[in-house]
Order: structure tokens, then sequence, then C-alpha cells
């Protein structure tokens, strides 16, 4: 099933307002609250087997999409798609924060980002270089864990004294011992196979002060997919992401002896609440000597993540002024304490 939003006064097409958070037609600025927004009622899931084509309401054209598109664009008359019963069911996400950032505001950002590198070629901030600039919703699993940690370790505090002409080291040998409880909310990983993980991950944080139940008309204008991963494939993920900071807290807790050596650690890590998130994402796809260049940007918050190109020439200037700096320290130095510096 495909859902269009259709404008009450004049018939066109409404998209998702980042500036204003509501459901805007671009024709005659109509704006509809999304949480007052009616549902529409479908009661259809999706079926992975069945035909991926369906058909534009506006112009009738054929749509095709692959199997993990949710929300897409009409190729010939442009209008947004929300293939609807992709968002039901099973595959409903539970929360989504939406755009805040819109397109124009992105590509500022974008370009303005790129002058930051210093290091970077001439030329690759110049120019009108954004080859296109996607945004998309991104499906996420948000994990809320119980963590436990039970640990023991043998723990020694050295002291030194000096009584008369003898030196003295006297050193304690203590049992530590420490069970705790710990929790860690909203624990996102990217159920996308098409999304690098890395560049995903240096995209946080979001504020969840935003997330939004979900609501269709959210992705109205934009791209989404639905998850290629359930909670359960990912959680390994996850854990390998909290378990350092559990780690890095019991560290903390056995402070102030000379040395600690564990005899035993156990980091347990339950899976407690978890909750399918859409989040927002502008895709930068970028031409520069005869290749296309991938970023990415937090549609919340304008965070940009990719790895630009590096000049050779300025890395080597970059080193060659450090190393000169280096030797004029030295030989100032050297003059300073009557030296002669070679």
């Amino acid at each position: 099933m495909v859902i269009q939003y259709k404008c009450p006064n004049c018939g066109s097409d409404m998209a998702f307002d980042s500036e204003s958070g509501h459901l805007s037609c671009p024709s005659c600025g109509r704006q509809d609250n999304i949480e007052t927004f009616p549902e529409t009622n479908i009661l259809r899931r999706f079926d992975p087997e069945e035909a991926k084509e369906y058909h534009c309401e506006n112009c009738g054209a054929v749509i095709l999409t692959e199997a993990e598109t949710t929300a897409t664009h009409c190729s010939f008359c442009g209008a947004p798609v929300l293939l609807a019963d992709r968002l039901t069911g099973d595959l409903a996400p539970a929360k989504v924060i939406p755009f805040t950032i819109s397109k124009d505001e992105a590509v500022a950002a974008f370009r303005k980002w790129t002058k930051n590198g210093r290091l970077t070629p001439p030329g690759f901030a110049s120019g009108d270089r954004i080859k296109k600039m996607t945004g998309m919703y991104v499906p996420f699993w948000l994990y809320d864990i119980d963590g436990q940690a039970d640990v023991s370790a043998l723990a020694t505090r050295v002291r030194s004294y000096t009584r008369g002409d003898t030196i003295y080291t006297e050193t304690d040998f203590y049992d530590v011992r420490r069970e705790m409880d710990l929790s860690y909310l909203k624990v996102p990983a990217d159920a996308s196979e098409k999304m690098d993980d890395e560049l995903m991950d240096k995209l946080e944080p979001y504020d969840y002060g935003e997330l939004k139940d979900f609501k269709m008309p959210y992705l109205a204008g934009y791209l989404a997919e639905k998850y290629d991963y359930d909670d359960d494939a990912l959680f390994s993920r996850v854990e390998s992401k909290i378990v350092p900071y559990i780690d890095s807290y019991i560290s903390s807790t056995i402070s102030g002896y000379s040395t600690v050596s564990y005899t035993n650690k156990q980091i347990l890590a339950n899976k407690k609440n978890v909750y399918y998130t859409l989040f927002p994402v502008w895709m930068v796809y970028y031409d520069f000597d005869n290749k296309e260049h991938t970023f990415a940007m937090n549609g919340q918050t304008g965070k940009v993540v990719g790895k630009p190109p590096i000049s050779a020439f300025k890395v080597a200037a970059w080193f060659i002024g450090i190393a000169a700096s280096a030797f004029a320290v030295l030989k100032a130095i050297s003059f300073a304490v009557g030296g002669v510096l070679w």
C-alpha cells in the first residue's frame, strides 16, 4: 500500500518540514501538526516474498524499490511516497528522531566543514562539488542494558620512609572485592546492512530528548529503510560497546593502591528493553579528483563525519615546519648555555 499525503487545501503533495516540525504543503503553505494528525488505518503486514512493485497515486507510474525501502520518491513526478505495509506490524518503528536540519542548511554546514581541513588538497573546498545529498532515516536499535560486575583483585600499597641511615619499604596487601549493578539507557546500534557501522557510530550523540513516538508523516519527503538485522543479531556489538565503560568504571573504584592484580573479573550485560528507532542522516556524495567521497551528517545536530582526502604536499610541509621549529628551539637553548649546535 502506498501512502501520499495530499494537502486538503490545494491537493499538492505534503512533506515533513524540518524547521517547523509539521507536515507542510510547499504550494499553499498549509501546515498540520503531526502529533494530532489522524493515523491511517493499515492492517496488512508486509510479506518479504511479495513483489517489490507499487504504483504512484499521483501519476500512476510504477515504483520499483528494494526490499528494505520504506519511504522514497516517485521517479517520474517526484512525489513523496511511503510504503505503509513495510512500516506496520513487526516492522513498525517505536520511535523516531525527526530531521531538524533542512537540506539548504545541511549543504551550507557541509561546505563550511570542508574548509576546516588543514591537510586537505587545494581545491577540495572550492566549487560546487556536492554530487548528491540525500536525507534518509536510518534504522537503529536502542538498548536499555542492565550490567553486573563481579570482581576480585589483589592490591598492594607501598610506603617508603627513612629512619637514620636506613630506608624502609613497607608493603600492605589487600583483598579487593567489587559487586555492582550498572544500567545503560538507549545504547544505539545501526541495523542497516548498507550503512558503514563506523560512520554511523561517529555520528553520535543524538539528543534523545527529541525522541518522538513514530508516526508515518515524519518520513514524508525523505528516504527510509527498514532494519536488516534484528535486535538479537546486534546485541553482541552493543555489549562490545558498553563493556569497556563498565571496565573503566570498575578501575575507577579501585584507586589509591600501588598495584592492582585482578584474580577474577566477570562482566555481564543483559538486554532489558529494546526500541526500534529511525535516526535522521544526511548522506553526502562529494566529487573530487574524479572520485566520489562519501560523508554523513547527523540530521539533528549537524555533525559531519567521513575521511576527506589528504594532501601529501601539505603533510610533508607540516612535518618540515615542525622539524624547523624544533631545530630553532634547540639552537636557542644551545646558544643560551654557550654551546654550539651543528
